[in-house]
């Protein structure tokens, strides 16, 4: 069954949890709903998920109010194993916790990846977690997929011109590279994702647009090897390659 082998985790772990429900009815609701355990087995499921993402099961009893906000996700993420799904829906699950927490759930990511062999989609804002945890990155932009490339690709050698946007608001350590970089600042309101403007979305904020842009929507192609790209004047000389 597709539903079962899809699981997500959401982005609020103060929000995705039940304060009525116990820990161990929190992570035991997909085993229940799907019916896959019961009885004594949901208990150990549970303390095996718990020991997993590195919880102490002697706390299942206990209810999310308990817990601190990196433990809660921890729980959210225990909850989405529970049925051994192949593919995980991460709604920005780092985006709510702590710097100094963000780095240890995304260890865990990265050890649950390894060991059960998932992929993940990954959604988030943070430009440089991203090109850490990921394989293949998708920039949308106004609900649409705008520019799709392997990781390193699109962060060494960005086409669209909303990507390279984003790319040049990454912060960088480095004051001299800091001084030096050429960073894209884009003009303009983000248009409503209900009406929004005809033919390229972007237009209205882009740098290289012309009255064309307007007319109809680009199509997403295929500019080089595994490189996918919506966009009129990909080829436009502010766009070539770094």
């Amino acid at each position: 069954m597709m539903r079962k082998n899809i699981q997500m985790i959401f982005q609020d772990p103060y929000a995705s949890l039940n304060p009525r429900m116990t820990i161990r009815d929190i992570i035991a609701e997909p085993l229940v709903a799907f019916g896959t355990a019961s009885g004594k087995e949901i208990d150990d499921r549970v303390r095996t998920l718990m020991n997993l993402v590195k919880l102490d099961p002697d706390f299942m009893l206990r209810y999310p109010h308990e817990f601190s906000g990196g433990q809660r996700q921890r729980i959210g993420i225990a909850r989405a194993m529970a049925n051994n799904p192949t593919f995980v829906v991460c709604d920005e699950p780092i985006s709510a916790l702590d710097v100094s927490i963000q780095a240890q759930v995304i260890n865990l990511f990265e050890d649950l990846q390894a060991e059960f062999n998932l992929t993940y989609l990954f959604i988030a804002h943070d430009l440089s977690m991203v090109r850490h945890i990921s394989n293949r990155v998708a920039v949308m932009y106004l609900g649409i997929i705008v520019e799709l490339a392997d990781r390193n690709e699109i962060y060494e050698n960005p086409i669209h011109p909303y990507t390279k946007a984003l790319l040049s608001a990454i912060p960088v350590a480095d004051p001299e590279y800091y001084e030096t970089r050429k960073r894209i600042v884009l003009e303009g309101d983000v248009p409503s994702p209900v009406n929004p403007p005809s033919g390229c979305r972007f237009r209205t904020r882009c740098p290289i647009a012309e009255d064309f842009c307007g007319q109809s929507r680009p199509e997403f192609k295929e500019v080089s090897p595994g490189h996918f790209i919506e966009c009129f004047k990909w080829d436009h000389p502010d766009n070539q390659r770094r």
